[in-house]
């Protein structure tokens, strides 16, 4: 687990990467202006920088600058444009790596593994997950109860692997449908609320641990055997 800054002052885009980064096990801390930012990475806390390129009071590159004159700290950049000019001049500065809006949060996710591994940060992700009866392997991606393995789909896998690392939490529909199906999917809530019905079936009684919040949405709740 690492704890990533996230400088970025559109709410909705911190917001999904903060939610993305939180479903694979690391810890955020958010900014909204480059002041901001560079305070909190004076602090020497933060092992990876996510950084926005257009943001007020002191733009990314400002940023990038400064923090090189102080860390090594791992650096992704965030930019509205695509130009050479923009790239190079970020590398130049001292970036590790760029991604272009409008993105893909599973690209910049894969982009922050690779550079945390780059950078010798060793995650603590535990290798499987238990509650009640479920045993759930991320890296085999293969789900158990009493010895018998589940078939689930890839969207209920992730599902199921998004509640257990995070028990007691609620998560909304509309937060599910950004975490698993991504926050340019065009669908509805409706979409969530049938894959998790498939989910608790194919679970059988274990299913019992996905609870139903009205209004709210659901959560995972690891509940004792009768």
């Amino acid at each position: 687990m690492a704890l990533i800054l996230i400088a970025e002052d559109e709410k909705r885009i911190q917001q999904i990467i903060a939610d993305y980064a939180e479903r694979d096990g690391h810890e955020v801390l958010l900014a909204d202006d480059g002041i901001d930012a560079l305070a909190i990475v004076k602090k020497g806390m933060v092992d990876l920088l996510i950084l926005d390129i257009m943001m007020p009071n002191m733009d990314g590159f400002s940023v990038c600058k400064q923090v090189r004159e102080i860390s090594d700290l791992p650096i992704i950049m965030l930019t509205a444009k695509q130009e050479e000019t923009d790239k190079l001049k970020g590398y130049g500065l001292g970036t590790d790596d760029y991604v272009t809006k409008p993105f893909s949060p599973n690209l910049l996710m894969a982009k922050v593994k690779v550079l945390l591994r780059r950078t010798g940060h060793k995650s603590d992700h535990k290798p499987t997950l238990n509650a009640g009866k479920i045993i759930l392997s991320p890296t085999s991606r293969e789900v158990t109860i009493l010895e018998n393995q589940l078939d689930l789909t890839y969207t209920e896998f992730e599902l199921l692997h998004l509640f257990m690392k995070n028990p007691h939490q609620v998560f909304s529909r509309e937060q599910l449908l950004n975490l698993i199906w991504g926050y340019d999917f065009e669908g509805t809530s409706r979409t969530v609320d049938v894959h998790v019905k498939n989910l608790r079936q194919k679970l059988g009684n274990e299913g019992r641990h996905i609870v139903t919040l009205i209004r709210s949405g659901y959560k995972f709740e690891v509940m004792e055997d009768a």
